[in-house]
């Protein structure tokens, strides 16, 4: 599925317009990403947490050369499912 069918899945499901329905997507997708900004996790229960994790710096090898390439350090987004998705997608 993609954004446009989730819009059109969301419309469909909670009699908005696609407009509304594309500007509360856009709306929960954009508080998410200011709380992570922030450092803060997202818990939606039964759903799942939206986590920033740290990743370290480490040594990687360029496929092609075999030459070693140094990976930086970085926050990355990770997102953990709720037992409630679990138990339903199972």
């Amino acid at each position: 599925m993609n954004k446009q069918e989730l819009i059109s899945a969301m419309a469909a499901k909670s009699d908005l317009t696609k407009d509304q329905a594309g500007a509360a997507l856009e709306g929960f997708i954009d508080s998410v990403t200011d709380s992570l900004k922030a450092g803060d996790d997202v818990r939606l229960l039964g759903f799942g947490n939206f986590v920033v994790s740290r990743r370290e710096a480490k040594m990687g090898r360029n496929p092609q050369t075999g030459a070693p390439v140094e990976i930086k350090a970085a926050n990355v987004a990770r997102f953990k499912v709720g037992k409630g998705l679990k138990d339903k997608i199972n």
